[in-house]
């Protein structure tokens, strides 16, 4: 397969499961997005359009603590830290959006990591 189909294909995932997930203020959608090398999480609500929280493996906090940002144990950290983020501004339940990326390895680590420390999906 092609890199243009292998997108195309995430995007059609993407648009299919988006018509379901919606965040409001009460449960604001909690977005991933995964690259080759970093993986990102923001905490949205779609109602007002405003990101409450968010994190990934590029921000300066964290580099300390991720070697390498394309791994699980860095999808963990930046879980842990989203989730920390999303309880200090009032978070607890979040619905979660995968963003068209198969709900295992890094993306379900991060989940993972996230639901450990105290957010609820």
């Amino acid at each position: 397969m092609s890199i243009r189909s292998v997108k195309k294909a995430r995007e059609r995932r993407n648009f299919r499961s988006r018509r379901k997930v919606y965040g409001t203020a009460e449960r604001p959608r909690m977005c991933v997005f995964r690259s080759g090398r970093h993986i990102y999480v923001q905490i949205i609500d779609d109602m007002a359009g405003v990101t409450l929280a968010s994190s990934s493996t590029r921000s300066s906090s964290l580099r300390g603590e991720i070697g390498y940002g394309g791994n699980q144990k860095a999808a963990a950290v930046v879980g842990t830290a989203v989730a920390k983020q999303a309880t200090g501004v009032g978070i607890k339940c979040v619905c979660f959006d995968r963003n068209g990326f198969m709900y295992h390895g890094r993306v379900k680590a991060l989940a993972d990591a996230a639901r450990e420390a105290g957010l609820v999906f």
